[in-house]
């Protein structure tokens, strides 16, 4: 059935199917099979070319189609990673990140490298050099939920 519908269309099945994945990308979202259609597509408009000719058989554009998918998906990749835009809040889903460079007061002293501030109404795990409470310090890196200070 397949098989008689693509001899029917002729060099418009490539168009279909071009077509068919990109409306899939809709149901599957992830960017991918936007470049496999890009990659049929391609092959549909080199049907329209080549049709009559003896050597444009279904292996041959199976084949072009193949490899135009793989060089279309390599490239789209680097495009999309490449043409990322900047964030206007770079640290929302890294809360101890964003902390980095506010001042806060110890409330409990640091002894052997370890104490604890209290930011907005969060106590912080604080590493550093030993100090007593009270003392003011500077937030300077943070490592997951251990934030590294120094005193002001």
């Amino acid at each position: 059935m397949l098989l008689s519908l693509f001899i029917k269309l002729g060099p418009w099945s490539w168009w279909v199917i071009g077509l068919v994945l990109l409306a899939a990308e809709l149901l599957v979202p992830g960017v991918f099979l936007v470049w496999v259609g890009l990659a049929a597509i391609i092959v549909g408009a080199l049907s329209l070319l080549l049709w009559e000719s003896a050597f444009w058989v279904w292996q041959l554009q199976a084949l072009i189609f193949a490899a135009l998918a793989v060089i279309a998906a390599i490239l789209g990749r680097r495009y999309v990673y490449n043409n990322r835009y900047a964030s206007d809040e770079p640290f929302l889903n890294q809360r101890s990140a964003g902390l980095v460079g506010r001042t806060a007061t110890l409330q409990e002293p640091i002894t052997e490298g370890r104490g604890r501030i209290r930011l907005d109404d969060t106590f912080w795990s604080v590493m550093g050099p030993d100090l007593p409470a009270g003392t003011q310090v500077r937030i300077v890196a943070s490592n997951g939920r251990d934030l590294t200070v120094e005193p002001v």
